[in-house]
């Protein structure tokens, strides 16, 4: 081919490859090479199409051989340039930088901008590759051949700054060769040199980032300062070559002028800088400035981190023997150094080695061991061996510790450490003079080390006092070495030691110990030593500049002793509130010192903080149980408070252990404070007690420190105290030579007059100590006062009241003379000079005036007055007096007891409700007997209780319980008044309180029998006959009663009523015809000869009683009562005609009130009943409810009805009860019974619902009434019930065993009711013994039922119900051992036999049926169930009937199931249960004619309808069991008809009630069909 077909072809390849058709120009290349196989251009096309077909190698090895023709021609370095750019092979990366060098050199000559392109890739290509030189090279060459085009000075300037900033970030990530180093040097110098302009902000931070990077190259030490000079002088306020400047120096170690010089010049410029302080520090290190040092060094640590500093730092502290900061410095530097810095590594290792030794500490020694072992080689060097001994010693391992002494001696035998290592294990041995010649030894080879000198001064002071007083030892030495080491500050606290306890020289111990301090701040002892000589000596400015210095820089839980000493400085000063702060600070440094904690409570206690106190004492008193000061201030703290009884015990722990006479005095204070609170309450009886104990406690105190005046003037108090008591009960016992009696060693029972004597002796020694004192003649006065008023003395005799009276009234003047502005002072003159036998009205009303003028708010002296006036009749300045003294002090009793005599004596009726208001403020003697007066009146006058004002002052303000009360108060003081007695007696017997009524009017007989007032006594008598009659205590009452004249209606009443009572019918009969006689009206006459009617029916003279109750009834003033009496007589004798004719005529007499509702009511259901109308029953007591809804004797009456005649109602008779209950106490206690007795009919039990059953009724009816033998019965009835209720759930009973146990409280509870409710009470005994036979029985405990009825019969042989137990008990055990066998004839005779003699037994009639249908005796069954039902008819118990007639219906339905032919016994089904639901509804009587349907017709539709109305009912009324049983036979009557939609119906019925065991019936049902 010639040369144009090659041209041909080359073009034809270049036109593909531009039409990207690179296998056709292949093909063309092809083509030509084989005609010309050195054809650049050929080569050159292969290669551009291979590497568009993707395929390198092809392309790579193409390009190479154009390269290889023609190596200087740029198309095959461009196509391979662009190959290696686009592939992602790792060798063509590597060889793209020499491909653009080969470019760069290509284009510098043809394409400068081509060029600059690719000196840029390359550039990249070497800053990714940290090719560093290669980098700094191309950047010259670009630079080069910029300079050579003459490119403008800016453009090279930042291609300069560009080539800095490359260079730059690869020396601050790794190293730079010296080649590079240079080349980046000659970039920042021709980069500032080219910036412009000078000085500005870029040329500034371009020399910043030129001084930097020097200062990353330590051999351009030269370049460095120069640089920064440079710096320095265009831009003098700049900081930053100062401080390169100052690390360079800090870093080489270079100290010099110079360097001292710029760290000076850096902190003028930045006074916070760190590396000017490292440097000044480092400096002042060097010169022996340990202070400076550690100052600057800190300073400057705290913004630099620096490990060279934190070692300079560590060997100043070192030097200042500031171990710990040493040790701390040291373990911070260790953290920074770097790894390659091993000589500063173990120059502070050595360090923290020598630090952590030095201290001393056992931690400080294990971390010091560990330390050592760090060290490389550290046993070759002998320091560092004799440290580790040291750290053995602080360990407490003397033997290691010689031992390493040892060893080191032995091959250094000179060494100093080693001495004083060995002297000082020898000092742990206790071997002093072994010591002292290993430290003198120690002296002798060092004698330029202070701390040898120390340790033996220290030796000398420990070693006793004869070398401490030897100047030559102690002191000389420790002189020597605080001469040698002035920092060392533990010789200046020994040399204070020496000048305070051998020299005693104040001032200079004071000044050792202050420079001891300065130079250890940790320090405690030094600087507790050197404030507590400031203080000795008043220098307290200094002691609190020290201790505020301290504190300032004392850390939380530190500084225990300056925070005690500036709080005790606090607390001396009387700055409370600062001395708790600090006390409190420093108990969190100990809070185990009980004397820090009882001088906080100093503090709290001054403040008024007293629960805080009480807190701190109780923490001191636990932490040293032996300190009596902590238990004696929290005794006074109570005793501040108020807590007397908490304080006196507290006091009593004191003087158990030793007689401390303030424990005694504040136990005295204490008794008697609580004897006066006591009294104050009307307890006197242990008030007395209280203020004997308090005279002994006193009396010890007083024999212990006579001459204690305020010790005698509490006895005497305390003697006075007797006082306010009635005089038989003031019995004290007094030490015999307090008393005054022989003999002196025993003590002696005083009477009150001859207490109050001795109260007047010790007021008399008190006096005598300080007779200044006007209090102390006001407290004699007062009890002269006292003992005047008891008149004991008799007239004439030198101890008279009147010259009693006038001793009071010498000694109130004499403290009045002595402070005549004390208003109490007055005030007791003038109540002295009001008493009777003085009687000064004048001096009085001048007194009481003058008190009022010293206190103008005087509330007792405004009384007092008040009282004056009212007994000089002075009635309106009386009322004015008590008005002032009201506003003044509205609860001060007094004033308005004056204004209740005020009112009584104009006739007011705020009479009353004042002395009312008395008895509410507090007890006081006249209050009480006033407001008993009123009650008592308002209660005997009858008349008045239908008004409003009976009905507040009686009723609503509950005036007859309150009265009650402050009367026994009152006769518990005042014993003497009969009058007080009567009205207690007689509020008793309103609030049924029958022996405290009869003891009380007992009394007043006692008191009116020695006057001659003998018709308030026949009152009281009568009275007092009437209270025996209400206890019971009829022979007594009728003694009482025949002791009176006789002559009042109300007496020959009561003797009748007691005659009754005791038996006495005939003298009964007599008493009440003499009080018919006696007897002035109508009524009253009525009233008797109803009694009388009464007492004929008791006799059996029923047409007599009828007469006479016909004879009230014509009467023209007839009382209710004895129709009430003729319809209760009709009813019990079942004469419903009477009863209806008296209950008719009683209607009649309008609306009932009060209980008389009740009455007619209950008769009103009790002839309903007796006419056999039980519905009806209810509903009549229903009607009365709800007439009266706020009667709860109704509400009770109903719940009581309910269960008995509509038991179907149990739940609401429950809720009746629950109501009575709610509204009165005292209804509620029964009716608590009757709510249970219906939840019991209910079958409510914890099964239904966990709070509300009936075992949670009966138990609380039990708590209230635990001496009702119902209740227990109720209760019993209850837990049988909770047993049956587990038995047919299949768990457990949890109350077994108790029947036995109720059955015998029961019995015991019978044995004590009262005689007229003996008959119902003994039924109910033995319905308990049936019911816990019944109990056992069900347990299955047969053995232990027959023992009991057997127990019972051998004490009752002939108790009918207990051998018809027994037959039932054996008969169940015959029917168990002979099961599947019937039993003989005779023994069922026996049985029937036994029943028959228990007649009118509803329950043993069904069992005998039972047992009869068990032999199959059917028709034998059938009979016995007619024969309950026909006597449950004749007793009028309805639910007896119908469970009779459902019994029978059952029996009669078990042939009817099992297809025995006939009608007989479906005819009986029929009957039975239609009797039933003639009675009322009955669930189970319907279940009984479903299930006869169907047995008889089981498929008909009638048998599904009778069923489906049981099961798809919504009654609750509905047994639960019922609607079960009636879902078995439907599903069942379904399943064989085939109805399943009928049968889906019913399941999802069933799941929506959770029945769930009928699902499961289903289930087996389905099953066993298939």
């Amino acid at each position: 081919m010639s040369t144009k077909e090659v041209k041909t072809a080359l073009k034809s390849a270049r036109e593909a490859i531009k039409n990207k058709e690179f296998k056709e120009a292949l093909k063309h290349c092809k083509a030509v090479l084989k005609l010309e196989k050195n054809n650049y251009n050929a080569w050159v096309f292969i290669g551009l199409a291979a590497s568009e077909l993707d395929q390198p190698d092809q392309a790579e090895t193409a390009y190479r051989k154009a390269l290889e023709l023609e190596p200087e021609q740029l198309l095959a370095w461009q196509g391979l340039a662009n190959l290696y750019e686009k592939t992602d092979q790792w060798d063509f990366k590597i060889e793209l930088p020499d491909v653009y060098q080969k470019l760069i050199e290509l284009y510098a000559s043809s394409d400068k901008n081509k060029c600059y392109e690719v000196i840029k890739k390359v550039s990249d290509i070497y800053h990714s590759d940290k090719e560093n030189l290669k980098l700094a090279k191309v950047w010259l060459q670009l630079i080069q051949l910029k300079e050579e085009e003459a490119v403008d000075k800016t453009e090279l300037q930042q291609l300069w700054q560009q080539m800095t900033h490359l260079l730059s970030d690869r020396m601050d990530a790794e190293e730079l060769d010296n080649e590079t180093q240079q080349h980046l040097i000659t970039a920042f110098e021709k980069a500032v040199a080219l910036t412009d302009p000078v000085p500005g902000e870029e040329h500034r931070k371009l020399s910043a980032d030129y001084i930097k990077c020097l200062s990353k190259l330590s051999q351009e030490e030269a370049k460095i300062k120069e640089a920064c000079e440079s710096m320095l002088s265009l831009y003098p306020t700049q900081s930053y070559p100062l401080e390169v400047l100052c690390s360079h120096y800090l870093r080489t170690g270079v100290q010099s002028e110079d360097a001292g010089s710029c760290f000076s010049r850096l902190l003028k410029l930045a006074p916070n800088c760190g590396l000017g302080h490292l440097g000044l520090g480092t400096k002042a290190l060097q010169e022996g400035k340990y202070e400076d040092a550690i100052k600057d060094l800190a300073q400057g640590l705290k913004k630099v981190g620096s490990s060279t500093g934190w070692c300079n730092l560590a060997q100043a502290q070192l030097k200042m023997h500031r171990y710990s900061d040493s040790a701390a410095s040291c373990s911070q530097g260790l953290t920074l150094c770097v790894s390659g810095d091993e000589e500063l590594r173990l120059r502070l290792l050595r360090l923290r080695l020598e630090a952590l030794v030095r201290t001393g500490e056992e931690k400080a020694a294990d971390q010091a061991v560990e330390t050592l072992s760090q060290i490389p080689d550290a046993e070759k060097d002998p320091v560092v061996v004799a440290f580790k001994g040291r750290a053995y010693l602080n360990k407490g391992q003397v033997n290691q510790a010689l031992q390493v002494s040892s060893e080191l001696l032995a091959s250094n035998p000179s060494l100093a450490q080693g001495l004083a290592l060995r002297g000082l294990a020898q000092l742990a041995q206790d071997q002093h003079q072994l010591a002292e010649q290993s430290f003198l030894q120690a002296v002798a080879q060092s004698p330029d080390c202070g701390e040898y000198y120390f340790l033996l001064g220290q030796l000398y002071w420990d070693m006793g006092e004869e070398t401490r007083r030897d100047r030559s030892k102690a002191h000389t030495h420790l002189l020597k070495a605080a001469k040698l080491d002035p920092t060392l500050g533990c010789v200046f606290r020994y040399l204070g030691h020496y000048y305070r306890e051998v020299s005693k020289d104040r001032g200079r111990a004071r000044g050792c110990y202050k420079k001891a301090f300065e130079l250890d701040s940790s320090d405690a002892e030094s600087g507790a030593a050197s404030v507590d000589l400031s203080m000795e000596q008043d220098d307290m400015d200094t002691a609190l500049a020290i201790l505020q210095s301290v504190i300032e820089k004392a850390t939380p839980g530190s500084a225990k002793w300056a925070w005690m000493r500036r709080g005790l400085y606090h607390l001396k000063v009387g700055q409370h509130p600062q001395a708790t702060a600090d006390l409190q600070a420093a108990l969190r440094a100990d809070p185990e010192d009980w004397v820090c904690w009882e001088c906080l409570g100093e503090a709290y206690l001054n403040r008024r903080s007293f629960t805080a106190a009480l807190k701190a004492f109780g923490k001191a008193h636990e932490l040293q149980p032996s300190s009596i000061y902590s238990v004696y201030q929290t005794a006074a703290i109570k005793q501040t408070l108020g807590k007397f009884k908490e304080a006196a015990a507290e006091y009593l722990q004191i003087t158990a252990r030793e007689d401390y006479v303030p424990a005694l005095k504040g136990l005295g204070e204490c008794l008697l404070s609580l004897a006066k609170g006591l009294m104050e309450d009307y307890r006197d009886g242990g008030a007395i007690d209280l203020i004997q104990q308090a005279i002994q406690n006193l009396f010890r105190a007083v024999e212990l420190r006579p001459d204690l005046s305020c010790l005698w003037k509490l006895l005497g108090d305390a003697c006075t105290a007797v006082s306010v008591v009635s005089p038989n009960r003031a019995q004290v016992l007094v030490p015999g030579p307090l008393a005054g009696l022989d003999p002196t060693t025993q003590q002696h029972t005083l009477n009150q007059a001859q207490t109050l004597k001795v109260g007047e002796r010790c007021y008399g020694r008190a006096l005598k100590l300080m007779p200044e004192v006007p209090s102390l003649w006001y407290d004699l006065g007062l009890n002269y006062h006292h003992q005047a008023r008891l008149s004991c003395a008799a007239e004439g005799d030198q101890n008279s009241p009147a010259l009693l009276l006038e001793k009071a009234q010498q000694c109130l003047k004499k403290a009045i003379m002595m402070d005549s502005g004390n208003h109490s002072y007055w005030n007791a003159l003038g109540v002295i000079a009001i008493s009777k036998g003085l009687e000064n009205f004048a001096l009085a009303q001048h007194c009481f005036i003058k008190s009022i003028q010293a206190e103008a708010n005087n509330v007792v002296a405004w009384t007092n007055l008040g009282a004056l006036y009212l007994k000089k009749e002075h009635i309106e300045l009386s009322h004015e007096a008590f008005k002032i003294a009201q506003s003044l002090e509205p609860l001060y009793v007094n004033c308005w007891i004056g204004q209740a005599l005020i009112a009584e004596t104009v006739g007011s009726y705020d009479t009353m409700d004042l002395f009312r208001h008395t008895t509410e403020l507090s007890t006081h003697t006249e209050g009480v007997k006033g407001y008993a007066y009123w009650v008592c009146s308002t209660l005997l006058d009858k008349s008045n209780r239908d008004s409003d004002l009976y009905r507040y002052n009686i009723v609503q303000m509950n005036a007859v319980s309150a009265a009650q009360v402050a009367l026994s108060k009152y006769t518990e003081r005042i014993q003497s008044d009969p009058d007080a007695f009567t009205m207690l007696g007689f509020l008793n017997e309103q609030l049924q309180l029958k022996m405290q009524a009869v003891q009380a009017y007992q009394r007043a007989v006692e008191l009116l029998q020695s006057t001659s007032s003998t018709e308030e006594l026949a009152f009281v008598l009568g009275s007092y006959g009437r209270a025996l009659c209400t206890s019971g205590q009829w022979e007594e009452a009728v003694r009482v009663y025949s002791s009176t004249p006789l002559q009042e209606l109300y007496d020959l009443a009561g003797l009748a009523l007691a005659y009754c009572r005791a038996g006495l019918i005939a003298d009964s009969i007599n008493a009440y015809e003499r009080a018919l006689a006696v007897a002035s009206s109508e009524k009253e006459k009525a009233y008797i000869l109803t009694a009388l009617a009464l007492l004929q029916h008791r006799q059996g003279n029923l047409d007599s009683a009828k007469t006479l109750l016909f004879k009230c009834s014509m009467l023209k003033e007839p009382i209710p009562e004895s129709l009430l009496c003729l319809c209760a007589l009709g009813l019990v004798n079942s004469d419903a005609t009477l009863a209806g004719a008296a209950l008719t005529e009683l209607l009649k007499q309008g609306v009932a009130t009060g209980a008389a509702v009740e009455q007619r009511c209950l008769l009103t259901c009790t002839l309903l009943a007796l006419q056999g109308n039980y519905n009806a029953v209810q509903r009549e007591a229903a009607r009365a409810v709800h007439s009266n809804p706020g009667n709860p004797s109704l509400w009770a009456l109903l719940s009581r009805l309910v269960p008995q005649y509509c038991p179907k109602k149990a739940n609401g008779g429950a809720m009746a009860g629950h109501v009575a209950c709610l509204s009165s106490m005292t209804q509620g206690k029964r009716a608590l019974l009757y709510s249970g007795v219906n939840q019991l009919a209910s079958g409510r039990h914890s099964g239904e619902d966990n709070h509300r059953n009936a075992l949670k009724t009966m138990q609380r009816a039990v708590m209230l009434c635990p001496d009702d033998p119902a209740a227990w019965a109720g209760l019993m009835a209850a837990c049988h019930t909770e047993n049956t209720s587990c038995f047919l759930s299949g768990s457990a009973p949890p109350r077994q065993g108790l029947g036995q146990v109720l059955m015998s409280v029961v019995s015991e509870k019978v044995r004590s009711v009262e005689d007229i409710e003996r008959p119902p009470a003994q039924a109910l005994e033995s319905w308990v013994l049936q019911q816990a036979v019944t109990g056992l029985m069900l347990a299955g405990e047969l053995e232990e039922a027959e023992a009991l009825c057997s127990k019972v019969l051998s004490v009752s042989p002939e108790h009918p119900a207990v051998v018809l137990l027994l037959r039932q008990v054996q008969c169940q055990r015959l029917l168990l051992a002979n099961a599947g066998t019937a039993l003989p004839d005779s023994v069922v005779e026996q049985l029937s036999s036994t029943v028959m003699v228990n007649p009118t037994n509803l329950g043993a009639w069904h069992w005998l049926a039972e047992v009869y249908r068990s032999q199959g005796l059917l028709v034998q069954a059938v009979m016995a169930y007619r024969r309950s039902l026909q006597l449950a008819s004749q007793l009028g118990l309805h639910s007896s009937q119908t469970a009779s007639l459902l019994r029978l219906a059952l029996l009669a339905l078990g042939p009817c199931m099992a297809g025995v032919p006939g009608n007989d016994w479906k005819d009986l089904v029929l009957e039975a249960t239609t009797e039933v639901l003639k009675l009322g509804s009955s669930p189970m009587a319907l279940l009984f004619q479903a299930l006869l349907h169907y047995a008889t017709k089981m498929a008909a539709r009638e048998t599904r309808r009778l069923l489906e109305r049981l099961v798809y009912v919504s009654s609750p009324d509905f047994p639960k069991t019922v609607v079960q049983v009636a879902s078995w036979y439907l599903i069942r009557h379904l399943h064989a008809k085939n109805d399943q939609e009928l049968v889906d119906t019913l399941l999802e019925h069933a799941k929506a009630n959770g029945d769930q065991r009928l699902l499961e019936f289903y289930s087996l049902l389905s099953s066993s069909s298939s």
